[in-house]
């Protein structure tokens, strides 16, 4: 399955940026806070939402469309252009709603992408606004193993996952990052093993892992896939977990984050 886009009224938060850190060579992490953090839902696992960001323009406008179909999308892209905010889709690292505040890490890759950029320069104060999407891995109830793998845009749902899983979960990750400083600590059960692959400078990101996962043995049992991150990574492995292993599609979550450039 992909991930589906929410037709039904969800909930926008408007909020500050309170703090910034750079974990790593590839990753800032954004904490945000505010009160109507207090309305947001904790889905857990890889909760994502719409991120609306500043255009450079000091009229960015937060006055925005409660959910995100054919005629929210409508309304915001009819917004003018000088108070249109920037809308990307990122993943929740972590909520702390007793003290209203939610990590968000970015990958940060020198001047490339306009919200890692924004956030490898961003400063306390800055206004954004989340439009909650809810959870995007769903896997049968009788499953009893699971498979997840990613490039770096994806550790922060794969690590939600990882965390939020039941504690007896098995099955194993394959995380690529461009940089072994990159890691990071991701409170995985202990029967789920997590592989690190880090990526050779000008490879293409998503082959190293991919060729990885498909050299190694599968978890055994009735498995679940979670799939995520440059679109022929997830696309690559869901057709070779389903052709080669039988893999029911049912079973399988798969999202192309991004699109590399030809």
């Amino acid at each position: 399955m992909s991930f589906k886009v929410r037709t039904t009224t969800a909930t926008l938060a408007v909020v500050d940026v309170v703090r910034t850190e750079r974990l790593s060579p590839n990753f800032v992490r954004i904490t945000v806070g505010g009160e109507q953090l207090a309305s947001l839902p904790h889905h857990g696992f890889d909760h994502w939402f719409r991120l609306f960001l500043p255009n450079g323009h000091e009229s960015t406008s937060f006055d925005l469309p409660s959910r995100v179909d054919m005629i929210g999308y409508l309304k915001f892209m009819r917004m003018p252009e000088a108070v249109r905010p920037i809308m990307r889709n990122y993943t929740v690292r972590e909520f702390r709603p007793e003290v209203g505040e939610l990590d968000i890490d970015f990958v940060t890759h020198g001047d490339e992408g306009v919200a890692g950029r924004w956030a490898a320069n961003a400063t306390v104060g800055e206004r954004v606004a989340l439009l909650d999407q809810g959870r995007g891995y769903e896997y049968p109830d009788d499953t009893t193993a699971h498979l997840l793998v990613t490039d770096e845009t994806g550790l922060p749902a794969v690590a939600g996952i990882l965390r939020d899983l039941p504690r007896d979960a098995t099955g194993a990750a394959y995380i690529e990052i461009p940089h072994a400083e990159d890691e990071q600590p991701t409170g995985a059960p202990n029967g789920v093993a997590v592989h690190w692959v880090v990526r050779d400078h000008g490879t293409r990101p998503g082959s190293a892992v991919l060729d990885v996962v498909k050299s190694r043995p599968l978890p055994t049992g009735a498995l679940a896939a979670y799939l995520v991150g440059e679109q022929l990574l997830p696309t690559s492995l869901r057709r070779w977990l389903v052709q080669e292993h039988d893999v029911p599609k049912q079973s399988i979550t798969f999202v192309g984050y991004w699109k590399m450039a030809k």
